[in-house]
């Protein structure tokens, strides 16, 4: 149940973030074109590796490469 819920959250913030990096500039159109790319590659590549269990791990990765992106580095939590 958590691990579902981990992937929906992983899922949300990667088009949450995509959104914002395109809304605000960060993303040009080749960025939002790699990142999607990316996305449909392990969509679809990922079930015939690992049975599409890898997959939300791997959105969770794209996020964090996202997050670098459009904030220009890590976020603080102060």
């Amino acid at each position: 149940m958590s691990s579902g819920i981990a992937a929906l959250i992983a899922h949300v913030f990667f088009w949450l973030l995509l959104a914002y990096g395109w809304f605000w500039e960060d993303l040009g159109p080749v960025g939002i074109s790699v990142l999607l790319v990316l996305w449909a590659a392990g969509f679809l590549g990922l079930p015939y590796v690992s049975y599409g269990a890898m997959f939300s791990s791997y959105v969770a990765v794209l996020d964090i490469a996202l997050v670098f992106l459009v904030f220009k580095g890590d976020l603080r939590l102060n």
